[in-house]
């Protein structure tokens, strides 16, 4: 059904807000690119109002932490088809572009911004140039969401089409305006960028076999995690929500980006928020904020389940002190947590590891 929220104040007499109208979809547009938060925190936009020329304008392009790309459309007064259609056009040509076309969007839209140095400082990681724009999701802003729309994009998700719905709402609260945002579908349920791969680009059906990329920094430690028995991931919903479609039994590769890969397990668990997870401490279950102090985990999101660091104990099979770490050139590499790669460089990969560390 179509999303509709209702905000109402706190008190003995509880009063519902009213409904209120933005002076424009251009000014949701303004607001948007002042404070892209407001889309996702997990992004980096890239461009704002890039002619595809082909007669179109995209309204913004984003970076998402793997170097996949976002593009973002609003409504703006069109039919559902025709934001769908037009969607999907633009679509086929943001597939199309290559590292130096990007670079080029950006400089656009950020003069005195350097791609590959600003990515660094979002995300804490190096633009791989290699993955850059080897996938892309389209993302529908509306100020309001019809059952028609609806319909439109639960079919294309369903045949996994990386598309999803973000509708803003806006109340009126005295003087002044909120505003409230709703995803159509759970980003974590949603299908992932990866389902829309660049086409020409070589995959077979999956091996069984699932990739984390653990971020050994400040926010978390390789050593407790081999000591502990975990993976995880946090600082935003985009790094967490992937850890969430492994389960026990499942077995996964963890590479440290930069390092190389450190270890193999078989998941023991289902992915649980820091507040919540414990870990075998002197031969007891304790709380695992209050043993690991090798990093910081996001502590200064607990309280947040968006932003929170999530983890996954599992069984380790086979770990490497960082310092030797598997490392060699063609081995596969991604920056999300966890993913399920169908390419045939992923099977070579795991067929290599298995070598070196005599697993079966």
């Amino acid at each position: 059904m179509p999303i509709r929220t209702q905000i109402w104040t706190v008190g003995a007499q509880p009063t519902p807000l009213k409904n209120a109208v933005l002076a424009s979809e251009q000014f949701l547009e303004e607001m948007i690119v002042a404070a892209p938060a407001l889309l996702s925190e997990d992004w980096m936009l890239v461009g704002q109002q890039e002619s595809t020329g082909q007669g179109g304008r995209i309204d913004l392009l984003a970076l998402a932490p793997d170097a996949s790309l976002v593009l973002i459309e609003l409504k703006r007064d069109r039919t559902p088809r025709e934001v769908v259609a037009q969607a999907l056009d633009y679509a086929s040509w943001v597939e199309r572009l290559e590292s130096d076309e990007i670079a080029a969007i950006y400089q656009r839209f950020k003069p005195e911004g350097d791609l590959a140095a600003d990515f660094q400082a979002r995300f804490s990681a190096p633009l791989d140039v290699e993955a850059l724009n080897q996938s892309h999701q389209i993302v529908i802003v509306a100020a309001e969401l019809d059952a028609s729309s609806e319909r439109i994009v639960g079919y294309l998700s369903e045949r996994d089409i990386a598309i999803n719905v973000l509708c803003f709402q806006v109340f009126q609260l005295g003087e002044q305006q909120l505003i409230s945002r709703a995803w159509l579908l759970d980003p974590a349920d949603a299908p992932q960028a990866s389902a829309a791969s660049k086409p020409g680009t070589p995959s077979e059906p999956w091996n069984g076999e699932f990739y984390c990329s653990f971020g050994h920094s400040s926010s978390r430690s390789w050593p407790e995690a081999q000591q502990f028995g975990f993976i995880c991931g946090g600082g935003g919903s985009w790094y967490s929500n992937s850890l969430k479609k492994i389960g026990p039994g499942d077995r996964v590769w963890v590479n440290v980006p930069g390092a190389g890969y450190v270890g193999v397990a078989k998941v023991a668990g289902h992915a649980t928020p820091a507040e919540d997870f414990v870990v075998n401490y002197q031969g007891h279950d304790v709380p695992a904020m209050d043993v690991l102090t090798g990093a910081n985990y996001h502590r200064e999101y607990i309280d947040d389940p968006q932003r929170c660091e999530y983890f996954v104990p599992v069984e380790w099979l086979k770990t490497v002190p960082l310092e030797q770490a598997v490392k060699e050139v063609g081995l596969f590499g991604n920056q999300n947590t966890v993913c399920r790669p169908t390419t045939p460089k992923w099977r070579w990969t795991v067929d290599r590891l298995k070598e070196r560390f005599g697993i079966n």
